[in-house]
């Protein structure tokens, strides 16, 4: 059988280039556009696919099998409209996943917040021993990308976005539902539009659901499993502490105790991905190894931009979060303070998309007040036009630290080397990644 063209609109979006991987491992061709060239563009070139970064028809291979696009490319958009008016098959990514994955005994990771850690987990836990395929929503450290997969793969780990509904293409084995908080308001009508949406995607799981305490009210399945810090549920973590380098706890399970975890990360949001992460991994497969389990666990390296750090020093700390909702900033703010008591902390914020800054504001400015300095960067736009009277102006004058401020992004570099602060946070899903070398030098 003859391999495939295969073009993506939009090829460095980290669902998409993982996407883009499993078909460049397949053998067959692929090519695509994204507005800006990155770091995962640049892998992509070195590993076959042909990218270009103009919106220009006359760069379009002509023999293309399909097309899968990201609902972050606008249908104005002039390739977009070239593939229509030549009838070229179209299909979303999630369309594309959930056809991959149907073919793969599945585990599938939602949730408006801890999804790629925990799905990041699950791929540790399993790989290489499981003969697997993973798609995760960030560069997890122990894979060295977002992306891997076994000679001939009987498994799948995804994360399953539930942006634009996308999760709904999905019909897994095991599912995980970490959190439903208020999110992607622009897609859903109100949180009970978006809880019906997780509803229905535990409802097209085969076996098992594994649900978050706080949200398992939410979700109707007779294989549901609750997990928690609760003892009243399925999986719960116990003996909880945190020491400078690790969190030490002990976890429950409806087989028995798993005693003496030590997790490389911090905060109870991480002992939560870890302990959804390894219920899910003993539900589909229940005869892991204790052994292997505690290893798995000691060894896990995080995720990029999941409470990543940079520069960890007596005189200067520097972390950089891809948090990006209220609640994930308090969560991560939280547990720095934690481990940092007593010291000066500096927030650089981007927030992202206007209608999440407008519809989150107060809940913003909450998170922004458990920070000592407080430095906001202009909206972040992604996919949306501005609205007015939505800035970050708007957003910093409801914060009430006293240290706070809106710096462009030419000043921002000047600003922080002269007023280097002890603990030094960058938090946003925007470009502000951008930054990181460059304070690592700080």
């Amino acid at each position: 059988m003859r391999s495939k063209h295969i073009y993506f609109l939009g090829i460095g979006g980290i669902g998409m280039s993982a996407l883009a991987q499993y078909f460049l491992q397949r053998g067959d061709s692929v090519s695509g556009y994204d507005q800006t060239p990155s770091a995962v563009t640049d892998m992509l070139l070195q590993k076959g696919a042909a990218i270009h970064f103009e919106g220009d028809v006359k760069q379009i291979p002509n023999d293309l099998d399909f097309v899968v696009y990201t609902p972050a490319v606008k249908p104005d958009f002039v390739e977009y409209q070239y593939f229509v008016e030549k009838n070229v098959p179209m299909y979303k990514r999630s369309q594309v996943l959930g056809h991959i994955t149907d073919e793969l005994r599945t585990l599938a990771v939602a949730g408006t917040h801890g999804k790629t850690t925990t799905t990041s987990m699950i791929a540790h836990l399993l790989y290489p021993e499981q003969p697997l395929a993973a798609f995760v929503g960030g560069i997890s450290k122990n894979l060295g990308d977002n992306y891997v997969c076994s000679p001939n793969p009987d498994t799948a780990v995804v994360e399953a976005d539930e942006f634009d509904r996308s999760f709904l293409t999905l019909h897994p084995e095991v599912a995980v539902i970490t959190s439903m908080d208020a999110d992607h308001l622009d897609i859903y009508r109100d949180v009970e539009d978006l809880r019906g949406a997780f509803q229905q995607f535990a409802a097209q799981t085969k076996r098992a659901v594994i649900v978050e305490e706080a949200v398992e009210q939410y979700v109707d399945h007779p294989g549901k499993r609750v997990y928690g810090t609760g003892t009243i549920s399925d999986y719960y973590a116990y003996d909880i502490v945190y020491r400078q380098e690790v969190s030490c706890f002990s976890l429950h399970t409806p087989c028995g105790e798993i005693t003496g975890l030590e997790l490389p990360a911090h905060g109870i949001y991480n002992i939560l991905n870890a302990t959804a992460a390894i219920a899910a991994v003993l539900e589909a497969f229940p005869n892991m190894s204790v052994e292997r389990i505690r290893q798995k666990i000691s060894t896990f390296a995080g995720v990029k931009r999941r409470f990543d750090y940079i520069v960890r020093r007596p005189d200067f700390v520097y972390i950089d979060d891809y948090a990006h909702h209220p609640n994930e900033m308090c969560s991560f703010i939280t547990a720095v303070r934690d481990i940092y008591p007593g010291k000066s902390i500096c927030g650089v914020f981007q927030p992202h998309l206007y209608t999440r800054t407008r519809d989150f504001a107060d809940e913003f400015a909450a998170a922004l007040d458990l920070l000592d300095h407080v430095i906001l960067l202009p909206i972040y736009p992604a996919r949306e036009k501005p609205i007015e009277g939505i800035t970050s102006e708007f957003l910093l004058s409801k914060v009430t630290v006293a240290d706070k401020r809106v710096l462009q992004k030419p000043e921002l570099v000047p600003f922080l080397q002269t007023h280097r602060p002890d603990v030094l946070l960058t938090i946003g899903a925007g470009d502000i990644d951008r930054f990181v070398p460059v304070f690592a030098t700080l």
